[in-house]
């Protein structure tokens, strides 16, 4: 069943883009984190061009966020201190994000850029992931007792000024780090189309000793206002976001969303570690093996913005 798209413009299969929506929606809640590094570049791979999939998938990852963030916050598992501090460099970083897509777009480099971030992140991520994962299954098959790095004990970042205590999260920490934090995932977020918390939440536990009760819920709250932002400023300044591809990919990441969480009960968190670098490693190494193919179509025809005399 073909489905044209008005701000992509091109025609869609609806099954093909329901069942990735699906496939990315069970994956996310397997694994529990944002699936905008995978739903990005399958869009990608479909025909749908860079520009568009990154401002589209904003809004569905926004959207995804929403429901999770307000389930932890009725668990009381956000720190609403760390997320405004968070939210002060997201919000910037989001506006920069923003900015430079639109630089890169009028240059005509911003597909470049998206796969080479994408090869350059999802690769480094992914083989940290896989290694990690596949240590973890040595250690357990050896018999070797896991030392585990307490959230809460002290580095050098804790000795950095201007602390702030958060209460809900036990820790007195200088903004500085969580500011630099919030706008690295703010801009990443608008530049790539991903909610960046496969990246965020293991900076908060492992670099600034946060407890992991209240940071996937924090981190929530950053992908949530951040991706709002950035379709908002995607939508206003580049008229990117198209809606129905957006809506699209929720009602499919909404069901397989469901189906996701049930299967990452049954599997062992190194097994998962395991599967998610692998996965994030392929996808990484899908863009490479693109950049470097001998593309069928060597021509396209672009759109300056110029005005013909």
């Amino acid at each position: 069943m073909q489905l044209y798209l008005p701000i992509a413009d091109i025609p869609i299969n609806v099954l093909l883009i329901l069942a990735m929506g699906a496939a990315v929606g069970f994956v996310s809640g397997m694994f529990g984190i944002g699936g905008g590094f995978l739903m990005t570049p399958l869009l990608i791979f479909v025909g749908i061009a860079p520009a568009v999939s990154v401002a589209s998938v904003a809004s569905h990852i926004a959207a995804s966020s929403f429901s999770g963030a307000l389930s932890y916050w009725r668990r009381r598992a956000i720190d609403p201190a760390l997320a405004s501090v968070l939210l002060t460099g997201g919000v910037v970083g989001t506006a920069l994000g923003v900015w430079a897509f639109t630089q890169l777009r009028n240059l005509g480099q911003l597909d470049l850029t998206i796969s080479l971030s994408y090869v350059i992140l999802l690769t480094a991520v992914g083989s940290l992931m896989f290694w990690e994962g596949l240590r973890a299954l040595l250690r357990i098959r050896r018999g070797d007792p896991v030392n585990l790095r307490r959230s809460g004990s002290h580095s050098w970042v804790h000795g950095l000024p201007l602390k702030m205590r958060f209460k809900r999260s036990k820790i007195y920490l200088s903004v500085i780090p969580v500011i630099a934090v919030g706008l690295l995932i703010g801009f990443i977020g608008a530049v790539m189309g991903i909610g960046g918390s496969f990246i965020l939440i293991p900076i908060l536990i492992y670099w600034l000793r946060i407890p992991t009760s209240t940071v996937i819920g924090t981190s929530m709250v950053l992908t949530l206002v951040t991706m709002m932002i950035a379709t908002l400023l995607h939508a206003v300044t580049n008229h990117l976001v198209d809606a129905v591809l957006a809506l699209i990919l929720m009602v499919g990441g909404v069901t397989g969303a469901q189906f996701g969480a049930r299967a990452g009960q049954k599997i062992r968190g190194e097994h998962l570690r395991l599967l998610l670098g692998l996965l994030i490693l392929a996808v990484g190494v899908r863009f490479a093996v693109e950049l470097v193919v001998r593309p069928a179509d060597l021509f396209t025809i672009r759109e300056t913005g110029g005005v013909a005399p």
